[in-house]
């Protein structure tokens, strides 16, 4: 698909500075930019590419200024990091409405099953008796979707993706390659030094324009619903426990362990492997970063540690323990003036 500057402008309500009629076929970065080429500037550290870019058009800031001449075509916006993503979502929507559709008569579809419209299940999908596929959903090879389990409208599950029985994923969903949505949870009771296993009977519902990232699980709840709310991210290789309740809004990066019935609040993120323990409760827009344990209920906050501690103390400490060896040398030194 070609557009031209001026439609690209027009769509992220943009200035231009520049030949408004140069054609756009792709979309690059700014230190690989090509003929053709759109590309953004938001990470000051990249200004340099600007002046070198060979791409046909850049994204950037409104306060921008050039420093020295600049070859490809500017379009200023408020937000240039933002609007290079509304233009994403946009190319992606753009091939969407054109992406194949049918079932493929290699898909094994329980006759029970309720199969929406213009929906794509591709060759080697499994759905089970009284599952629901939304309409314009897409499920990508070996994509199994257990007996009873619903799938909403326009959720794309790619290849590999496990929904199993009696679970429910929302509207608008994209769940990576991998994903398991339902397996046990890790439930079991010790008997004289067994094991006994505590049956799973409850299911995971997850809300409308959620993102999983591929190998992650969320394991369904020993009763009632493990729960994640609308418009939740998650990144790849993360493990939601049994009968844990996320947030609308919440963002998890790649390998966070959430233990179970523990109870997340709207709008927090939790960086790159952050562990939580369970039966506990994290308020609204409290933020995690990484690696950090947290072993109790937070309120609304930054917390950086393990246990994780208000941001600010946590600093400290780790100027402090910087400085343990030099105080613990001068102890001894005062010790051997004795």
């Amino acid at each position: 698909m070609k557009y031209t500057v001026a439609q690209i402008a027009e769509l992220l309500n943009a200035e231009i500075v520049g030949d408004a009629s140069l054609e756009i076929s792709t979309i690059c970065k700014i230190e690989e930019g090509a003929p053709g080429g759109l590309t953004f500037l938001s990470n000051p550290k990249y200004t340099h590419y600007i002046y070198t870019t060979k791409a046909t058009a850049a994204i950037v800031n409104k306060d921008f200024v050039p420093e020295h001449e600049v070859s490809c075509t500017l379009i200023k916006v408020e937000n240039s990091y933002l609007a290079f993503a509304q233009l994403l979502n946009f190319y992606q929507e753009q091939q969407a409405a054109t992406a194949k559709t049918g079932i493929s008569p290699l898909a094994c579809i329980a006759e029970s099953a309720q199969i929406g419209q213009n929906v794509f299940i591709a060759e080697f999908v499994s759905v089970g008796e009284h599952a629901v596929i939304g309409d314009g959903a897409r499920l990508y090879p070996h994509v199994c979707v257990g007996d009873q389990a619903r799938v909403g409208a326009r959720t794309v599950l790619n290849s590999g993706v496990k929904i199993y029985t009696q679970c429910v994923v929302g509207d608008d969903c994209i769940l990576h390659a991998g994903a398991v949505i339902g397996a046990d949870g890790f439930g079991f009771a010790n008997q004289d030094g067994q094991y006994l296993k505590i049956p799973q009977i409850g299911n995971v519902v997850v809300g409308n324009h959620v993102e999983i990232g591929a190998n992650t699980c969320i394991d369904r709840a020993t009763m009632g619903s493990t729960k994640i709310g609308d418009y939740v991210k998650i990144d790849n290789l993360v493990q939601i426990a049994h009968n844990v309740e996320v947030g609308e809004g919440t963002a998890f990066a790649a390998q966070c362990g959430v233990a179970g019935s523990t109870k997340i609040g709207k709008h927090c993120i939790f960086a790159g492997q952050v562990g939580v323990a369970g039966h506990i409760h994290i308020d609204d827009n409290v933020v995690v970063g990484a690696q950090s344990g947290v072993t109790r209920s937070l309120k609304q906050g930054v917390y950086l540690g393990s246990p994780a501690i208000p941001a600010e103390r946590e600093r400290e400490l780790i100027v402090y323990r910087r400085r343990l060896p030099e105080m613990y040398q001068q102890i001894r030194d005062l010790k051997d003036k004795q």
